[in-house]
């Protein structure tokens, strides 16, 4: 259900840095807050990702 922003880092192929930002962004869709501790949302951070893919 959810990744920890390492996880998600290594299963998108994303750097760590990369996606602190996304997960920074006003409304991020995938993101869940945990207390301080950021998680993804893996289901909405594919279909994120399937959107915004660039061949």
């Amino acid at each position: 259900m959810t990744l920890t922003i390492r996880e998600a880092a290594e299963y998108s192929n994303i750097g760590i840095n990369r996606l602190e930002n996304l997960l920074r962004m006003p409304r991020c869709p995938f993101v869940l807050y945990v207390g301080k501790k950021k998680l993804v949302k893996r289901k909405e951070f594919e279909r994120y990702i399937s959107e915004r893919i660039e061949i």
